[in-house]
């Protein structure tokens, strides 16, 4: 019997064109597995709305063709249910594609759900909010607003950004209660990290596996602005975690107390609490992968 699966795909996602879609999966789908539909977002929010629909209807497969605000929307609908998620990644990030080997190419990644290769991936739970892959508060979170904002995507864009905020920006205070110890300090990035990258190729968190049942808080201190290159060249070749300014603590629940009210969850600005409680559900979204 044939799978069912769902293309849902942003129109307004990234920087390429998206007409050519439909047409690539009729021809590199396997027929012979899938019965398709494509779906169009026409507003923030309706890739969940889609997705929801898609549960009902038990359908088996449903495809974020988009960006990371996509896959998000998409993906945190479909935990705790039995519909795979699948992935097109067309977005300027594109992290959690990225992590899970998902090709960058649209007929690649096509064949890659042809392939049915799956993992059951771990998700956060931070007070109500879910997220995929990495969520933060702080600097990372302030780029992402500005990012979101920004007519122009792309690794140069976010380099630009964190340019002209940095001299600007003034660290958060934050309090961390985990594995039975306080933590109190400044800090320029306070990063939840399920997976290992915001995206674009910026590894945050090199070691953070999705399906570990733990999550890594990255906490990045104060530091100068000369010392920026080198941070960067670390986040670029995954040697993050080497960097003396840099302070991982991995856990299953925590309680994270922030000064600062903005926050971005798998790439997407949005307002937070000053009190976050944050856990781990664990083997809560199937997701199709790369090998």
């Amino acid at each position: 019997m044939k799978k069912r699966i769902w293309f849902i795909i942003n129109p307004i996602s990234g920087v390429r064109r998206k007409d050519d879609i439909p047409s690539l999966v009729r021809e590199y789908l396997d027929h012979n597995q899938y019965d398709f539909e494509i779906q169009y977002t026409t507003h923030k929010g309706h890739g969940s709305e889609l997705a929801k629909e898609a549960k009902k209807l038990a359908i088996d497969i449903v495809c974020a063709v988009g960006g990371d605000g996509s896959v998000h929307e998409i993906g945190t609908s479909l935990i705790g249910s039995n519909v795979l998620l699948a992935i097109i990644p067309i977005g300027s990030g594109n992290g959690l594609a990225r992590h899970m080997n998902i090709p960058l190419t649209i007929k690649k990644a096509i064949h890659c759900i042809n392939d049915q290769h799956k993992i059951t991936m771990d998700t956060i739970l931070v007070n109500e909010q879910a997220f995929l892959g990495v969520g933060g508060y702080g600097f990372d979170a302030l780029i992402a607003q500005k990012f979101e904002g920004s007519r122009r995507r792309g690794l140069v864009t976010y380099f630009k950004l964190i340019l002209k905020e940095f001299f600007k920006y003034n660290p958060i205070n934050i309090s961390v209660d985990a594995n039975g110890q306080i933590k109190k300090l400044p800090v320029m990035l306070c990063t939840l990290a399920n997976t290992k990258q915001w995206g674009n190729g910026l590894v945050v968190s090199p070691n953070s596996d999705a399906t570990d049942g733990k999550v890594e808080l990255i906490l990045l201190k104060p530091f100068s602005f000369w010392r920026l290159p080198v941070l960067a060249m670390q986040f670029l070749f995954r040697r993050s975690d080497k960097s003396a300014l840099m302070e991982v603590i991995s856990f299953d629940k925590a309680t994270i107390r922030v000064s600062e009210k903005i926050a971005h969850y798998d790439g997407e600005s949005m307002a937070t609490k000053g009190v976050l409680h944050v856990k781990v559900v664990p083997k809560s979204l199937q997701i199709l992968v790369g090998k």
